[in-house]
């Protein structure tokens, strides 16, 4: 009887050591959790991101979401602002930024940058009724640029970098909303959001004035604190993201069309 007892007791012992091994934490597929990194962001650039009902969406944020998939990682987006995002990559409190960021050669001196996966250009703001008609036009004008941004680069390349006719703002809705008032005369700004800037504010009073002389094409790219190992693995999870059909819907889905290939 001692026997069959004990013969019992250790089946159960055994049973019980299976079912505990169920505990260990995994994701909806059952494997390991991925592993999140911290996104730093400015969420005031639509269409690439903006704030939609407390949470951080847009263009950019479905991409790197997807690259960051398909490289096994989770994205956490944080919504710091234009200037502490650049400061919190330097001082890597966050894993890498995604904020419609152009890549320069003066940003590369500190800074590591993915592939490029946007074209961009620049572009001036005016009101309806404003003779501005090219760049030309804007030497004795007062413009408006957010601050560290390729928009302040041009300005600068136009009037001189320390020329008080540039008017920095921390946001480009910031620096709008100086031209509506009359503080300013124009603003420069990336192509994509002074074309989605003017969809969703037909009455706004406000005209686009293109020069292709006067502004070249720039890439966007996601930044890495100098030295990043991410940045090998992040470019291959988006040359797949890019070459597997994925980009082009999330593109369109954003900008209504396929992209251009650059």
């Amino acid at each position: 009887m001692k026997k069959i007892v004990a013969l019992i007791m250790g089946i159960s012992v055994i049973l019980l050591t299976a079912c505990g091994g169920e505990d260990t934490p995994s994701n909806a597929s059952g494997g390991e959790e991925l592993k999140e990194l911290t996104i730093a962001t400015d969420a005031a650039f639509a269409p690439f991101e903006f704030m939609d009902k407390g949470e951080v969406t847009g263009f950019d944020v479905d991409f790197a979401t997807a690259v960051l998939k398909e490289a096994g990682y989770k994205a956490n987006f944080d919504n710091v602002g234009w200037e502490t995002m650049l400061q919190n990559i330097v001082n890597e409190k966050a894993d890498l930024g995604v904020a419609g960021i152009t890549i320069t050669d003066e940003r590369k001196k500190t800074y590591d940058f993915s592939k490029p996966y946007f074209e961009s250009t620049q572009l001036i703001l005016v009101p309806e009724d404003s003779q501005i008609s090219s760049v030309e036009d804007l030497k004795d004008k007062n413009v408006g640029v957010q601050i560290s941004t390729t928009g302040a680069e041009a300005a600068q390349k136009i009037f001189g970098k320390n020329s008080d006719q540039i008017h920095q703002y921390d946001q480009v809705p910031l620096a709008i909303m100086a031209m509506q008032q009359n503080d300013v005369d124009a603003v420069i700004v990336d192509n994509a959001v002074a074309q989605e800037y003017l969809k969703n504010n037909p009455d706004s009073g406000i005209k686009i004035v293109k020069d292709k002389d006067a502004f070249e094409s720039e890439y966007y790219g996601f930044m890495f604190p100098k030295g990043s190992d991410l940045v090998n693995e992040i470019n291959q999870a988006m040359e797949t993201v890019m070459e597997n059909g994925t980009y082009d819907e999330i593109y369109k889905e954003w900008f209504g069309q396929k992209p251009d290939k650059f």
